[in-house]
C-alpha cells in the first residue's frame, strides 16, 4: 500500500516531478535529444497529476498537467494584439527574388543618403545578410509570457484581433508554461500536425462517420479550436515559434534599448535559450543566389520532412535595417515568403458557373470533381474569363490538369485532349447576365464608362472580360454592399448577404447611403426581424456614422483599392495630406479635395501603384463616387482620422492598464485605443506591473485580483480623468 504524503512531502514532490517532466520535455522539443520513452514520460505525468488532485492547493500555474485540457468553453474571446500581427508577401521564382533583392537594397540606399541610417549600421556598399527559415504550413499562435510565465496564447485573427486559445496551446508540449528567464515577453509562432498524426485522426473520424480533415494545416486549425481543450490535448499538436515581438526583463544578453537581439538570428538563439523550440534549418545567406541554393534544397527535402512546407520565408538579418525598411500597408518590407512551386493534379470539369462580382465582370468558374492537389481538397477552378476558356478549349466533360497558383487559387492548367470521349460539352460566352437579363458585353481599356453590348469576339483595346451593362444588375448591387459592409469596410455587425438581399429585393436600399437612412420600422416587416432585433441593427447602423477613413474608403469598392491603398491614404492626414497641402478634417474635405488629384499625384504617395493611382483619379472623378459621398454625408456619415502621437501628448507612457466590467460612456475598443493613443497599454491579465484596472458595471474577477494584489481601482469616471476627456 502507497505511504501517504503529508503536505510538506507533497510539495517536495510536486517540485521535484514538475522539474523533472520539464527536463524532458526541453530535452526533446528545444534540443531533439530525448532522454526517455513516451510511456515513462506519461507515467511522470499521471503521478503529478493524482498528486494535484490529492492537494489541489500545490497546483502551479505553469505544471506540466494543464496540458492535460480544462473544462469546455462556450466561446472564444476576442483579443486585441499588443503588436500588430503582419503577413509577408510572395515571390514565386528567382527573377522575383532578385528584384525584391534589389528594392530592399534601393531602400536601405535612400535611407543611408537622407541620413536616417548612420554610416556605422549601413554603407552603400556593405553585403546586406538574410536569413533563410522553413515557412511552416500550420496556424499563426501569438503567446504572451509574464514574469516568464504563459498566460495567454492567441490566433493571429485579422491581425489586429485574434482569438484567445489559451487553454489550448497549454496542451502542446512543445510551449513552455515557464520560460528559463523570468522575462515579460510575446512570441510569435507556428502550431502545426504532422502527417502520421493527421492519418490516425482522420482514420479514427471516418470510423465515427465525421468529415475528414483536408491538410494538416486545417487539421491544426481545427484542433486549436475545439471549444473543449481535452479535444486538442488528444492530438499531437507541435509548435515552432520565430519571432519576438515585445521583451521586457532580460539582463543575460547583449540588446537593443527594447531587449531584442540586434539580428534575427540571435533571436532564434534567444528563444532556444528560453525553452522554446526552434525549426533548427535557418541558415545566414549573403546573397540570392545562397538563398536560391537554400530554396532548392528544402524543395527537394520538404515531403522528407514530418510537417508541411509552402516555402521559405527570408528577412533582413540586422534589426536596425529591418526598422529603416519599415512597412507597407499590409507587409514588412524587410522580409518575403519564397512560396514553393504550386502542385498540379487531374481532374474532370463536372460543370461551368458564372460569377457577378462588383464591378459587374462575369467570371465563369468550373465545378470540378474533387481532388486532392498541394494538400487540400479541391473542386473548383476560376477559368478567369471567357478568353481564356477558348484559348484553353477547355469543355464540359473534360479530364484537365489543375493547379493552386501560390497553394492558394486552383486554376485550370490545360486540358488533356487525348481523353475525350466525343460527349464533352462545349462552353457557350453568355450573351445575357444570368441575373438580370441584360446584354454583356466588353469594356474599352481604361475607360470610365459603362461597358457596351458588343460583338463577342474581343476587339483591340477592349477588356478580357465581359461585364453586365446594366449598372442596377441585382447582383452587381448585391456584391457592392455587401463589400461596402463589411468587416474591412463599414464593419456593419449583423447586415450579412441575406438582409442585403431582402433589403434591395423590397427597394429599401439601393447604396451604402441609404443604409444609413433605415429605421427599426423599415427593418420588422423584414423575415426574421423582430421589434428588438429590428432596433439593435438600427442602433449598430447608426453608431457607424463614425467611420474610419481607411474603412470608409475600401467601402466604396474603387477597383484596386483594398485594404494596404487605404490605410496608406489615410495616413496620409496625420499631417496636411502630403499632395498640395490639402488639410482633411472631415468627409466634407474628402468631397472637395480628392477629386481634384490627378493619377500622378496619387502615384507619388510611396507604396501605390499604377493601377491603384489611376483608378482612384478615375473613381474621385466619377459622378457616382461624388454622388454616393454627398448622400453618405447627407445621411450623417463622417470619417474618423489617424492621429499623429507626440510626446507632449503621451501622458499615460508606460502606464498599463487592465479593464473589467461594463462601460457606459465608451465602447471597450474606444477606451483601448484612447489609452494607446496616450502612451499606456492595455493587457488582458492583471499583475503586480498594472497601474489601474478600470472596472464597469459588473466587473469580473480581473477586480478581485487587483484587490488581492493591491493593484488601484479606478471607476469610469475617475478613468475619464485620467484620460484628460
Amino acid at each position: 500500500m502507497m505511504k501517504q504524503l503529508s503536505r510538506a512531502e507533497a510539495k517536495k514532490r510536486i517540485d521535484r516531478l514538475s522539474r523533472e517532466i520539464e527536463t524532458y520535455r526541453r530535452a526533446y522539443h528545444v534540443y531533439d535529444q530525448p532522454t526517455l520513452s513516451d510511456e515513462a514520460y506519461d507515467s511522470l505525468l499521471r503521478e503529478l497529476e493524482s498528486l494535484e488532485r490529492e492537494f489541489p492547493e500545490l497546483r502551479s500555474v505553469a505544471s506540466p498537467t494543464l496540458r492535460i485540457g480544462g473544462a469546455p468553453l462556450k466561446s472564444f474571446r476576442k483579443v486585441q494584439h499588443a503588436v500588430r500581427q503582419w503577413s509577408f508577401d510572395d515571390v514565386f521564382d528567382f527573377s522575383e527574388l532578385k528584384e525584391w533583392d534589389e528594392k530592399v537594397r534601393r531602400l536601405l540606399q535612400k535611407q543611408f543618403e537622407e541620413g536616417v541610417l548612420k554610416a556605422k549600421n549601413y554603407k552603400p556598399e556593405a553585403i546586406v545578410e538574410y536569413v533563410c527559415e522553413l515557412k511552416i504550413d500550420g496556424l499563426k499562435i501569438i503567446l504572451t509570457y509574464e514574469n516568464g510565465i504563459f498566460v495567454q496564447g492567441t490566433t493571429r485573427g485579422d491581425g489586429e484581433v485574434g482569438e484567445e486559445v489559451t487553454e489550448n496551446l497549454r496542451t502542446i508540449r512543445s510551449i513552455p508554461l515557464q520560460l528559463n528567464d523570468p522575462v515579460d515577453t510575446i512570441v510569435v509562432g507556428e502550431a502545426w500536425l504532422s502527417g502520421e498524426e493527421l492519418e490516425r485522426i482522420n482514420t479514427e473520424r471516418e470510423a465515427q462517420g465525421e468529415l475528414l480533415f483536408a491538410n494538416p494545416r486545417n487539421a491544426a486549425a481545427g484542433s486549436i479550436r475545439q471549444l473543449d481543450s481535452k479535444v486538442t490535448a488528444r492530438r499531437k499538436l507541435d509548435s515552432f515559434i520565430y519571432d519576438i515581438d515585445q521583451l521586457t526583463g532580460n539582463r543575460q544578453q547583449a540588446t537593443n534599448n527594447r531587449g531584442i537581439p540586434e539580428t534575427q538570428i540571435g533571436e532564434l538563439e534567444l528563444l532556444k535559450k528560453f525553452g522554446f523550440q526552434v525549426n533548427p534549418e535557418y541558415r545566414l545567406c549573403k546573397n540570392v543566389e545562397e538563398i536560391e541554393a537554400y530554396y532548392q534544397e528544402w524543395n527537394r527535402k520538404r515531403h522528407n520532412l514530418p510537417y508541411m512546407l509552402d516555402g521559405i520565408v527570408i528577412k533582413v538579418n540586422e534589426r536596425v535595417l529591418q526598422g529603416a525598411l519599415g512597412f507597407t500597408g499590409k507587409s514588412p518590407r524587410f522580409g518575403v515568403a519564397y512560396k514553393f512551386p504550386a502542385e498540379q493534379a487531374t481532374t474532370i470539369v463536372e460543370d461551368v458557373a458564372v460569377q457577378i462580382g462588383r464591378t459587374g465582370a462575369l467570371t465563369p468558374v468550373a465545378h470540378l470533381r474533387s481532388v486532392r492537389v498541394a494538400g487540400s481538397v479541391v473542386s473548383r477552378a476560376t477559368l478567369h474569363n471567357f478568353d481564356e476558356i477558348r484559348r484553353l478549349d477547355v469543355r464540359i466533360g473534360d479530364t484537365v490538369i489543375i493547379r493552386k497558383a501560390g497553394d492558394i487559387i486552383p486554376e485550370i492548367v490545360s486540358v488533356m485532349k487525348n481523353l475525350r470521349s466525343g460527349k464533352e460539352r462545349k462552353i457557350g460566352e453568355p450573351r445575357k447576365c444570368p441575373i438580370c437579363g441584360s446584354p454583356v458585353g466588353r469594356q474599352s481599356v481604361g475607360s470610365k464608362h459603362q461597358p457596351q453590348a458588343t460583338s463577342h469576339k474581343p476587339q483591340a483595346q477592349e477588356s478580357a472580360a465581359l461585364y453586365c451593362v446594366n449598372p442596377k444588375c441585382f447582383a452587381i448591387e448585391r456584391e457592392r454592399l455587401i463589400h461596402a459592409v463589411s468587416k474591412k469596410g463599414l464593419n456593419i455587425v449583423g447586415l450579412g448577404e441575406k438582409i442585403v438581399e431582402a433589403l434591395i429585393d423590397v427597394g429599401l436600399v439601393k447604396d451604402a447611403a441609404d443604409i444609413f437612412a433605415l429605421t427599426p420600422g423599415d427593418l420588422e416587416p423584414l423575415d426574421r426581424f423582430a421589434e428588438k432585433s429590428a432596433e439593435k441593427l438600427a442602433n449598430t447602423i447608426a453608431a457607424a456614422k463614425r467611420v474610419p477613413l481607411r474603412k470608409l474608403l475600401f467601402a466604396l469598392g474603387i477597383r484596386y483599392v483594398g485594404e494596404e491603398t487605404a490605410d496608406l491614404i489615410a495616413q496620409c492626414t496625420i499631417r496636411k495630406f502630403q499632395i498640395k497641402n490639402f488639410k482633411i478634417r472631415n468627409l466634407a474635405d474628402i468631397i472637395e479635395w480628392f477629386p481634384k488629384i490627378s493619377k500622378e499625384e496619387w502615384l507619388s504617395i510611396d507604396g501605390i501603384g499604377e493601377k491603384s493611382a489611376e483608378s482612384l483619379a478615375e473613381g474621385f472623378g466619377d459622378t457616382k463616387h461624388r454622388a454616393l459621398l454627398r448622400a453618405l454625408e447627407a445621411e450623417g456619415v463622417d470619417i474618423l482620422l489617424p492621429e499623429k502621437t507626440t510626446l507632449s501628448k503621451q501622458s499615460l507612457l508606460g502606464m498599463a492598464f487592465v479593464l473589467t466590467g461594463e462601460l457606459h460612456s465608451f465602447t471597450r475598443d474606444d477606451a483601448k485605443a484612447m489609452i494607446k493613443e496616450k502612451g499606456g497599454s492595455v493587457s488582458s491579465s492583471v499583475s503586480t506591473k498594472t497601474d489601474y484596472v478600470v472596472a464597469g458595471a459588473n466587473p469580473g474577477s480581473k477586480y478581485e485580483k487587483a484587490k488581492e494584489l493591491g493593484v488601484k481601482v479606478v471607476d469610469e469616471k475617475e478613468f475619464r480623468k485620467i484620460l484628460g476627456v
